[in-house]
């Protein structure tokens, strides 16, 4: 009997008198039954929503009649339900007996009261339906507490979704409870603007609960202990605010492995506030909360997948409580500015940091963190320096850890590196090894000073320096004392520069020839003319300027004197200074060159360049030598004090 009223009930549906262009699709496989996220064997997935699928059936509406979508042997899917057609519905639905083959139901765009919705629930919990969808659900009126009978029931999963109530004023309980006493396995209300939850009156058989996007805060499940059997609960898109308050919640729930309450107001100030989380809860979501460094002390201890993406945390605390279990971190979309140590995840396999504020990563995370098998790093402002090196040079040595490399990684840092690639990065080994530069920079000092200190002895460089300092001192100190002689004229024809040593044939050959015959020629010679009472340096600064000319007489033994070393010094100062043409030089002797010092480079360059006259041996060469020695010294000098040019010291 019970399949001929069956048969009937399928031949009355799709009459063509009642359902006008209804199609009739007996290919299960155009229906994804729900059931293939919600394992018969076990809950151990997450269970998703199950789907409205819509064939290219013709749709038909009768009048008052709801539209037929989807309509096979195991799945039925209807919409546009009403006061008006629901009792038909009903009707309908009491037919499908728990032998029959129906399993997936799904209801659209539904609009009825409070007494008309139980009433298709309570016929449905008593059919052969498992998977119960309810999309759309308004002007859901005159709420009241009613009896409802849980027993004897083929329901696995309910979905609601889009639920508006309309009743302004009405008892929450009378609502809630008919929900939380629900006798199955898994329950989604979703974007219902749902405020609250009670906790099931006895021991829930719940082990699935979806509670995405609603106003649920931290009043839920308050102290709730009938929920032992539940393993997943998502509570994501609702007003939750204590990380603790949210930890007690869970304490109880024995069962517990999967916890997504991402995208709430979550916070956690660390003050002290002890968390108690579900000790058999291994994968928690937190992402998309106003959370900080903190929430390291609010974690559960047994975690293995911790998602914690989109917060406010700036570090990873390195005294917090060690997560031993933990296996997977995201990180990503946080404050962070390095990459963390693995001293509390020991067993870390995969982390993202994507999207922070890293510049220089740590070369070392891999040491510290050896059982990370995939580092996601990539898209923050890398700032291509010195210490970036490691870091890419890391990367070589990884074996393809670093996860989208080379596309994900990039520099931002300097400026004019922006945009490229950190594989193409490079600097040389000289530019960042601070040591080698160190060391590289004090052997060239070094040798600069070296040789530096090389050529101020080569050169006497030292003397020349003391010899310019005393000129400088010399001169201001006459401009100081008699500022109207600077423009003193000329006195002397020549001063006579030589050695000690040779002054026999200055004083026997030189000064007589000069003075005594034809030109008039006056000698300045330091025995006579230098004024007591004043340095040698300033007597023969004085007497260098005064005389048009300044003889050396040259000779081995000239340069062996160091007051002949100053006196050339001086002359050819005044050569550069003045540029005139004051130097005679007189080679009395032939000069070795290899008894010449280095620091009379000046006098062989002199001697090198200009012409000097030497003492002829032969008596019969002498007068000419003494005639183009006047003719070198001859200008016309005034007389002063009645001197002339007789006169002999």
């Amino acid at each position: 009997m019970t399949c001929l009223r069956i048969f009937f009930l399928y031949k009355c549906l799709f009459a063509l008198p009642v359902w006008n262009h209804v199609s009739l699709s007996v290919e299960s496989e155009l229906f994804t039954s729900v059931s293939n996220n919600f394992p018969e064997g076990g809950f151990d997935k997450k269970i998703k929503n199950q789907p409205l699928l819509y064939t290219n059936s013709h749709q038909s509406k009768a009048n008052f009649d709801w539209v037929v979508i989807q309509n096979t042997t195991e799945s039925l899917s209807l919409s546009e339900i009403t006061n008006y057609n629901v009792k038909k519905l009903v009707t309908l639905l009491s037919n499908f007996g728990q032998g029959s083959r129906l399993q997936n139901l799904t209801l659209t765009n539904m609009s009825v009261d409070w007494n008309a919705l139980i009433n298709v629930f309570q016929t449905v919990w008593h059919s052969s339906i498992e998977y119960f969808n309810i999309n759309s659900v308004t002007q859901l009126s005159d709420i009241e507490r009613c009896y409802f009978n849980y027993s004897g029931t083929s329901m696995k999963a309910l979905t609601m979704k889009k639920v508006i109530i309309t009743d302004l004023y009405f008892t929450q309980d009378d609502l809630y409870r008919i929900f939380a006493d629900m006798n199955i396995a898994a329950l989604t209300i979703a974007e219902s603007e749902m405020i609250h939850m009670l906790c099931p009156s006895s021991d829930s058989p719940f082990r699935y609960l979806n509670f995405l996007k609603n106003d649920l805060t931290d009043l839920l499940f308050k102290k709730c202990d009938k929920l032992m059997k539940l393993e997943t609960l998502i509570l994501q898109k609702n007003k939750f605010e204590s990380l603790p308050k949210v930890s007690f919640m869970t304490s109880r729930m024995k069962s517990l492995k999967y916890l997504d309450i991402s995208s709430n107001l979550l916070r956690h100030d660390g003050a002290d506030v002890q968390c108690q989380w579900a000790e058999s809860l291994t994968e928690l979501d937190l992402s998309s909360n106003q959370l900080t460094d903190a929430v390291f002390e609010c974690l559960p201890v047994n975690i293995k997948k911790l998602d914690l993406e989109n917060n406010q945390i700036t570090s990873v605390p390195m005294g917090m409580a060690e997560l031993k279990s933990l296996t997977e971190l995201n990180l990503a979309s946080n404050r962070l500015v390095d990459l963390p140590g693995c001293s509390g995840f020991t067993s870390l396999e995969f982390l993202n940091m994507e999207m922070n504020s890293i510049l220089t990563p740590s070369a070392d995370f891999f040491q510290s963190c050896p059982k990370v098998r995939e580092l996601q790093a990539g898209h923050n402002p890398f700032k291509c320096s010195c210490e970036l090196q490691d870091f890419i040079r890391l990367e070589r040595q990884s074996g393809g850890k670093l996860f989208d490399w080379p596309a994900a990684y990039m520099c931002e840092y300097p400026e004019d590196l922006r945009g490229t690639q950190l594989k193409d990065f490079h600097l040389s080994e000289l530019a960042c090894n601070t040591m080698l530069l160190l060391v590289t920079a004090l052997l060239l000092t070094l040798v600069l000073v070296a040789v530096v200190a090389f050529l101020c002895i080569y050169l006497d460089v030292p003397w020349y320096m003391r010899m310019t300092w005393q000129w400088t001192q010399t001169k201001r100190r006459a401009w100081h004392n008699n500022p109207e002689e600077q423009e003193a004229v000329l006195q002397f024809h020549a001063f006579i520069s030589y050695s000690e040593r040779d002054s026999l044939w200055v004083k026997n050959e030189l000064i007589p020839n000069l003075e005594k015959g034809e030109g008039c020629v006056q000698l300045c010679q330091h025995e006579r003319n230098f004024i007591p009472g004043k340095s040698i340096v300033e007597n023969i600064i004085t007497c260098i300027e005064k005389s048009y000319r300044s003889i050396f007489v040259l000779s081995p033994n000239f340069v062996q004197s160091e007051w002949c070393h100053y006196e050339l010094y001086f002359a050819h100062h005044k050569l550069f200074s003045e540029n005139s043409n004051s130097l005679i030089l007189i080679l009395l002797e032939p000069i070795p060159p290899y008894i010449i010092p280095a620091r009379y480079h000046k006098l062989k360059a002199l001697m090198a360049k200009r012409t000097y006259l030497e003492w002829p041996k032969e008596r019969s060469k002498r007068a000419l030598f003494w005639a183009n020695l006047r003719a070198a010294i001859s200008i016309n000098l005034p007389i002063a004090d009645g001197k002339r040019c007789e006169e002999t010291d």
